[in-house]
């Protein structure tokens, strides 16, 4: 029964024994350059230089309506969405305020017509007698200035009549320019008040079939835009469609946030099927640059860079304008650097203007894996 434990022991360590070399075996096995480095070919193709930024899509001529007077909202004659022509009434502020004020300003002014009539008549009757010596010349004075502040209360009654008159007239709100209802702030039965600040009651956008985009450039890549040039944008609405437009003005008044410049450039679209909205986000890119079937590389290889503890990372540095790319080395499959000068990128491709690489090298733009210091990929600890 002993030998029995003992043999089954020996057994069982024998095994243990024997997986732990399997495992050492497949742990210490040199692993192929292939499944270290991810590689990419270098490739011929076109490369588009731009600048993306984001904007806001907006109508070319917003008119924000407000009132001059304060009121109640009486008549409302407009919606949302609804096209409304130049001088067409929006909405009518309750007038009885307005129109009490304009009646009493009528009766003011037949007092001062009245009384205005009555100087006139008491001058010329006076003028008479002191011709005929009967008053004294400050008496004939104290009548001409009676008529003249009679005089002065008639203008200033008849300038109070025009702005009760002016001020009737808007209490009737139109629509200052021909287009289409943005937004509605206001409702029947809610006061508005003109004091510092107009209220806007409507929002009337001109023609929604041309647009612009208002968006921030910033202040580095400034030098490359122009007017006219062409625009690439999408919007989340329609993700598998690309809009068109051209860069409309590039405005000097720059943005300043924490140190950083940039300046607003308009696009102007054009928006004829009305798809675009206003407020859409538009995804812009702005082309720059372009080249066609020029020999390129992918942005990965460029940045890849090689450990401390490899023999490609002990290369003497690049030349100042070029760039070190590792290619694998065909008797060894080693990463070995060329060094490249490099043109205009997309952001995913660069183009290669002078360097030993040709189409169909293979560039590394990543490590896989990397071994540790011993050659091991597992350490075992005993216990």
């Amino acid at each position: 029964m002993a030998f029995n434990t003992r043999r089954r022991v020996f057994i069982l360590i024998f095994a243990l024994l024997l997986a732990a070399a399997v495992l050492w075996y497949w742990a210490s096995k040199p692993e192929s350059t292939q499944d270290r480095y991810k590689t990419q070919a270098v490739d011929r193709g076109d490369i588009v230089q731009g600048i993306s930024a984001n904007g806001t899509l907006n109508p070319v001529v917003l008119v924000n309506v407000g009132t001059q007077v304060s009121g109640t909202v009486y008549k409302l004659h407009v919606d949302f969405n609804d096209e409304v022509k130049a001088g067409q009434i929006l909405v009518e502020l309750d007038p009885s305020l307005f129109q009490a004020q304009l009646r009493q300003s009528e009766a003011n002014l037949a007092s001062a017509q009245a009384a205005l009539e009555l100087a006139v008549n008491r001058m010329n009757r006076n003028r008479a007698l002191s011709e005929r010596g009967f008053i004294s010349p400050d008496a004939l004075n104290d009548f001409e200035q009676q008529l003249l502040a009679a005089r002065a209360q008639h203008a200033s009654i008849q300038a109070q009549l025009a702005r009760d008159r002016t001020n009737l007239g808007y209490s009737v709100i139109r629509s200052p320019i021909s287009g289409v209802v943005i937004a509605r702030n206001v409702d029947i039965g809610q006061t508005v008040a003109a004091s510092f600040q107009t209220p806007t009651l409507f929002q009337i956008a001109n023609d929604l079939s041309q647009m612009q985009i208002d968006t921030s450039v910033a202040e580095a890549d400034i030098g490359h835009l122009r007017l006219g040039q062409t625009v690439h944008f999408g919007v989340d609405a329609f993700p598998e469609r690309e809009f068109t437009g051209t860069v409309k003005q590039v405005r000097l008044n720059p943005t300043i946030q924490q140190n950083v410049v940039s300046y607003n450039v308009i696009v102007a679209v054009p928006n004829d099927d009305g798809v675009l909205l206003p407020g859409m986000t538009a995804n812009v890119r702005f082309a720059v640059n372009q080249k066609k079937d020029v020999l390129r590389v992918p942005n990965a290889s460029l940045r890849y860079k090689p450990g401390e503890d490899s023999d490609s990372a002990k290369t003497a540095p690049p030349e100042r304008g070029k760039h070190a790319v590792y290619r694998l080395r065909l008797e060894d499959d080693k990463p070995v650097p060329v060094y490249v000068k490099t043109g205009i990128t997309d952001n995913t491709f660069t183009e290669i203007v002078e360097g030993e690489i040709k189409e169909g090298d293979k560039l590394v733009v990543r490590e896989v894996g990397e071994k540790d210091k011993s050659g091991s990929k597992l350490k075992f600890r005993m216990f």
